[in-house]
C-alpha cells in the first residue's frame, strides 16, 4: 500500500534548532572561536526567511514539495568505510597516480592521503575540523569572511551554523603543488549533509583540485546544504573541477563564490548530472588588475528534474577577462534555468566579460530558460553575451544511417558534437571521459 502524505503532514522549512548547533559542538568538541562562529550563523539563520518564488532570484524554483522531515534529518556518518565508495570514483582524475585525497562517507572522513612532497611545501590538505585546531588563524581569517558569507541567504547561513564536514586547502605563498588533490563526498544515508569547501591559493602559487559528489540511490528524500569558497591570490594559478552525481531523493542548495587577485587566473569546471531538484548560486569576482576567471558549466538533465543555476561575474577591477560558458542538455519532462550576468563597478575600464548560455533539447515537453545579462557602469568594455537553444536534426541523422550508423548512436555521436566545444576547455582527460560516460548514461536511461 502507497501512503500518500497531505500537504499539512509537511514543513515548510527544516525544523532545526540551537540546540542541533550545540550538539554539533560538543559531538566533536569543536574550538571556542568555531563554536562562537556557529552560533552567529544561527543567530544570523533564524533571522533571515526562506527564499521564495517572490524573490526574484528563485521565482523560476518552486521547491515548496520538498518533505524537510526526510530531507532535514541530521545524517550522523557512523558506521561508513572506504569498502562503500564505488572504485571508479577512487581513481585518480589527474595524473597517472593518486595524489593527496581525503573521502568522506556521510561526512566523515574514511580515508586520507598526503603525499610528503606536499607536506614538505607547507601546503595544507585537511579535514576543517582538524584544521580549527591546527591551523586557527588561517581558517580562521578565511571560513566565510571573503567569499560565501553567512549574509548571503537563509542556506549560506546555515550552511556556516550546521556544516557537519569540509576540507581546508592552503598553498602558500609561491608554491606550485604539482601534486593534484583528490576530494570524493559519498553520501549513503538518506537525510541532510551540509560540506563546506575552502581553497585558498596565496600569491604566486598553483594547485588543482578536484571534488566529487556522489550518492546511490536512496529510499527517503535528503539534501545537501553547500558551500564552496575559492580564493586566488596576486599571481596565483588554480584549477577546480566539481563533478556532482547524487541521487534522485536527494535536493541540493549551494552557494558558490571566488575572488581572484592581480593577475591571478581560475580556471573552473563544473559538471552536474544527479539530484531531483539543483539551485546554486556561482559567482566569480574578479578583484585585481588583470585577473582572469574561467568557468565552464556541463550539465544535462532528464526525466523529472529541475536546474536553476544562477550565476555572476563582478568585474572590480580594471583589465579583468572572465569567460563563462554553460553547455546543456535536457529530455523527458525536466527543466533547467540559467541566469547570468556581467557586471563591472564604475572606472572599471577596458574588462572583458563573455557569458553563453548553449541548450540543447531532446523533447517536446522539456523546457530550457537561458536569461543572459549585462551591468555596466564603464564606457571602455568589450561585453558580450548569447543564449542559444536547439534540437537533433533530422538531415545529420540520416545522413551518419546512411553510412550504416544506427539511430541511437547517431543521436549520441551528435549530442557529444554538442558538447565538444565545452569539453575542448577541460584539460584533463580522465574528467572529459567522466562527462561523456554520464551523458550517454543519461541518453540510453
Amino acid at each position: 500500500m502507497v501512503v500518500v502524505k497531505q500537504r499539512s503532514d509537511r514543513l515548510d522549512a527544516p525544523d532545526y534548532s540551537v540546540e542541533d548547533v550545540t550538539a554539533l559542538i560538543e559531538r566533536y568538541d569543536e574550538p571556542e572561536w568555531l563554536a562562537g562562529f556557529r552560533q552567529a550563523c544561527w543567530s544570523l539563520y533564524e533571522d533571515l526567511p526562506m527564499p521564495s518564488t517572490q524573490d526574484e532570484a528563485w521565482r523560476r524554483t518552486d521547491y515548496s514539495f520538498i518533505d524537510w522531515r526526510q530531507a532535514a534529518k541530521l545524517v550522523r556518518g557512523e558506521g561508513g568505510s572506504l569498502d562503500a565508495v564505488p572504485e571508479e570514483s577512487l581513481a585518480p582524475l589527474v595524473g597517472e597516480e593518486e595524489g593527496a585525497m581525503m573521502v568522506f562517507v556521510d561526512g566523515e572522513l574514511v580515508h586520507y592521503k598526503m603525499p610528503d612532497a606536499l607536506a614538505e611545501q607547507g601546503v595544507i590538505f585537511k579535514e576543517v575540523r582538524q584544521a580549527a585546531r591546527e591551523d586557527e588563524e588561517l581558517l580562521k581569517a578565511n571560513l566565510m569572511t571573503k567569499a560565501v558569507k553567512p549574509t548571503d541567504g537563509k542556506f549560506a547561513a546555515l550552511n556556516g551554523a550546521l556544516f557537519n564536514f569540509g576540507w581546508f586547502v592552503h598553498v602558500p605563498e609561491g608554491v606550485t603543488a604539482e601534486i593534484p588533490m583528490h576530494i570524493v563526498v559519498y553520501n549513503q544515508q538518506d537525510g541532510a549533509q551540509m560540506g563546506h569547501s575552502l581553497v585558498v591559493v596565496e600569491e604566486n602559487a598553483e594547485a588543482t583540485v578536484v571534488v566529487d559528489y556522489l550518492s546511490p540511490p536512496g529510499q527517503d528524500e535528503s539534501s545537501y546544504i553547500g558551500a564552496t569558497e575559492l580564493l586566488v591570490g596576486d599571481a596565483a594559478n588554480l584549477r577546480y573541477v566539481a563533478l556532482q552525481d547524487w541521487n534522485r531523493q536527494t535536493f541540493e542548495f549551494s552557494h558558490q563564490r571566488a575572488r581572484v587577485g592581480k593577475q591571478g587566473n581560475l580556471d573552473w569546471i563544473l559538471g552536474t548530472f544527479g539530484s531531483t531538484l539543483f539551485k546554486s548560486f556561482i559567482e566569480l569576482e574578479l578583484d585585481g588588475k588583470g585577473a582572469n576567471g574561467r568557468v565552464s558549466g556541463f550539465f544535462f538533465v532528464n526525466e523529472d528534474q529541475h536546474y536553476d543555476l544562477d550565476t555572476q561575474q563582478n568585474h572590480n577591477a580594471p583589465l579583468t577577462t572572465s569567460d563563462l560558458l554553460f553547455k546543456g542538455a535536457g529530455k523527458d519532462t525536466a527543466r533547467s534555468v540559467w541566469q547570468g550576468m556581467i557586471k563591472s563597478l564604475p572606472q572599471m575600464q577596458k574588462i572583458d566579460g563573455f557569458q553563453a548560455s548553449r541548450n540543447l533539447l531532446l523533447s517536446d515537453d522539456v523546457r530550457m530558460d537561458g536569461i543572459p545579462g549585462l551591468e555596466i557602469e564603464a564606457d571602455d568594455v568589450i561585453c558580450s553575451h548569447a543564449a542559444t537553444f536547439g534540437s537533433l536534426e533530422e538531415q545529420p541523422i540520416y545522413y551518419l544511417m546512411s553510412r550504416g550508423i544506427p539511430r541511437n548512436q547517431a543521436e549520441l555521436m551528435l549530442i557529444e558534437g554538442f558538447f565538444d566545444e565545452l569539453l575542448q576547455r577541460i584539460p584533463f582527460e580522465r574528467v572529459v571521459g567522466r562527462l561523456e560516460e554520464a551523458v550517454e548514461a543519461k541518453i540510453l536511461s
